[in-house]
């Protein structure tokens, strides 16, 4: 009886474990998996998981490891159980562990200095970066007001009306003291929230940067630098943020419940699939953080129903799924990292 009981028990706690790395585990799932070059996170999720956002709930931290969230061609993935539960972990493959020695000044010139060791190879990125890396650091959305009252080009030295790098220019404006790089910048779209009609933000298309080089009272003179369109007269002076760019990236469910929808396609596509870059109508505001995860839902047919004498709305049906990886007060930027078919203005995004 005793040895029944137990084998009860086994068996309970087998298919509880099982119960809980289906709820996870993706069908046909590897065991382990080499890490290639040109791979993401991302991808290599999708092989394990179910659903790959929710790869940082099971991966463990290895000790030995100085950083594991940092993966390298030639690192293995393996799948593995602890306590009952499915476990990503790492295995540090040469490509990681050859490495390039820089010294590191200690700034007394008595000491020796310090060694700083990195792997030779970059490690691979959570998503595609190529596919945002426009929109990174580039560009703001900002207040109506913030371009129209900022410093402008009032004339060019050498009464060109377009600018190049190392052109000097003249700007006139209320500045900021002690300020001596700007962005260059030039509106762009106006975001109005689909739903509610309210305007979200106004696109600060960012030209180029220019540094200051003399100040006379509202007036000053500054050298254009790195340009990345056409500067003209009339586009506007801000001062360069301050912000710290994410390049490493952690899916995770919003904190709280949002609804929103996709307002506009970056490029001005009508449709699009997997990794393209969206905006979408939530923000800070909405409880949105970098990394947050939503599912895109394309909206029911509305269908007549003739018993019934009226027209009804079909369930939404989910199609895809994205990240959010820069945020702003009103608004965010997106990226779409699943789609089982093509991702248009106006679907709606919800809490995965």
């Amino acid at each position: 009886m005793r040895k029944i009981l137990i084998a009860v028990v086994v068996n309970l706690l087998l298919s509880q474990v099982s119960l809980a790395a289906n709820d996870i585990l993706k069908p046909g799932h590897p065991d382990r998996y080499l890490v290639q070059k040109g791979d993401t996170l991302w991808d290599i999720s999708s092989m394990f998981l179910a659903q790959a956002w929710r790869w940082p709930e099971i991966w463990r931290v290895n000790p030995e490891i100085e950083n594991p969230h940092l993966i390298y061609p030639g690192d293995e993935i393996m799948l593995r159980y602890v306590d009952g539960e499915p476990q990503l972990l790492l295995s540090r493959g040469d490509e990681a562990r050859t490495v390039r020695l820089t010294p590191i000044p200690n700034g007394d010139v008595k000491a020796s200095p310090r060694i700083r060791s990195e792997p030779l190879t970059s490690s691979i990125p959570a998503i595609p970066l190529d596919a945002i890396a426009g929109l990174l650091n580039a560009g703001r959305i900002v207040e109506a007001q913030t371009l129209e009252q900022a410093p402008y080009i009032l004339a060019n030295k050498s009464d060109r009306l377009i600018f190049g790098p190392g052109d000097e220019f003249y700007a006139r404006g209320e500045w900021v003291q002690d300020t001596t790089v700007y962005g260059v910048f030039r509106s762009g779209q106006i975001y109005q929230d689909p739903e509610t009609k309210e305007i979200l933000g106004y696109e600060a298309q960012e030209l180029g940067v220019a540094t200051v080089l003399e100040r006379d009272d509202n007036i000053v003179t500054m050298s254009l630098g790195a340009v990345k369109a056409d500067v003209r007269l009339g586009d506007r002076l801000l001062p360069t943020e301050e912000r710290r760019v994410e390049s490493m990236f952690y899916p995770a469910a919003p904190t709280a419940a949002v609804s929103g929808s996709i307002m506009t396609i970056v490029g001005n596509a009508t449709q699009v699939g997997k990794n393209h870059v969206v905006t979408v109508n939530r923000g800070v505001r909405s409880g949105l953080a970098v990394g947050n995860v939503l599912a895109i839902f394309k909206q029911g047919a509305i269908v007549r129903d003739k018993l019934a004498g009226d027209q009804v709305r079909m369930p939404a049906e989910r199609v895809g799924l994205l990240m959010v990886f820069r945020v702003f007060d009103k608004m965010s930027y997106g990226l779409v990292l699943e789609a089982k078919e093509p991702v248009s203005v106006g679907d709606l995004l919800q809490n995965p």
